[in-house]
């Protein structure tokens, strides 16, 4: 049975697309370089989106980036409403989404952990393996 998709979860996706798009060929701000947009909440009546980003450069310069967005935020919306055709083309608020960071952070905690046990089963020799053997 296929997912069905409100009207604002089509029309968020696709500012998320754009804005990508806009971001990565026509704007110009040193400040925004290598960023990933991550997720796009519009609210029902399209006056405001929530654009969640993510930096290549984790939490360094986040603010600069921030400030670049915040800046660029009305040409991104004027050359959003030229490529998107809504009633109620939304103000765009951006915010860090740290959620791929803390990913890495799990990941790299849980592959410790992983080498941990290695660690200790190496050190641990024959007595510390399962019995496997059936007839036993």
């Amino acid at each position: 049975m296929p997912k069905e998709f409100s009207r604002g979860q089509r029309v968020a996706e696709q500012i998320r697309r754009e804005l990508a798009e806009l971001i990565r060929l026509e704007l110009k701000d040193p400040r925004v370089g290598f960023i990933t947009l991550t997720d796009v909440e519009i609210t029902p009546d399209y006056a405001h989106a929530k654009v969640y980003f993510t930096s290549m450069t984790g939490q360094e310069g986040l603010d600069e980036i921030q400030r670049g967005l915040r800046r660029a935020s009305s040409f991104l919306r004027r050359e959003l409403g030229k490529r998107i055709r809504i009633h109620t083309l939304p103000e765009l608020h951006f915010h860090y989404d740290p959620s791929v960071e803390n990913g890495n952070r799990i990941s790299a905690l849980i592959d410790k952990a992983i080498e941990a046990d290695r660690h200790n089963a190496e050190e641990g020799g024959e007595g510390a393996k399962p019995d496997t053997d059936p007839a036993s």
